[in-house]
């Protein structure tokens, strides 16, 4: 007999130099909640966790000497964005908006796009792209 199992994905990781940074970011504009953080000194490594309503998380992490990359407009082979559902397209409009108006860049306006998604798409402080979707 093949055993079946329960997949689903637990959470997705993503390397920031300012991971407090980004941890407020994910707060604000997502309502996230942050864990109290991990710390390995040994490691130099350090963590978040921050989960969403729907169960869903995102670990925040940083750790001395991670290669950074030079961002630019060009999109890269590997993680491409987080798609985040805020639910109406007035929503994902009214939090666009609050979004640019605090300084980030918004790459992609809103619109209906050829796969049925209302979104935009915003990078968050590390540069990292952010579907705003309903």
């Amino acid at each position: 007999m093949i055993r079946v199992f329960k997949e689903k994905i637990e959470h997705i990781a993503i390397w920031s130099k300012d991971i407090e940074r980004l941890k407020d970011f994910y707060i604000k504009y997502f309502r996230a909640k942050a864990n109290d953080g991990y710390h390995n000194k040994t490691k130099g490594f350090r963590s978040y966790f921050l989960s969403f309503d729907d169960g869903s998380r995102l670990e925040i992490m940083n750790m001395d000497g991670i290669l950074e990359i030079e961002k630019s407009d060009s999109q890269y082979l590997g993680y491409s964005h987080l798609a985040m559902n805020v639910g109406t397209k007035d929503d994902v409009i009214e939090l666009t908006e609050r979004i640019r108006c605090d300084g980030y860049e918004v790459v992609g306006e809103p619109r209906t796009t050829g796969d049925g998604y209302f979104e935009s798409v915003i990078l968050d402080p590390d540069g990292n792209r952010i579907e705003i979707t309903c």
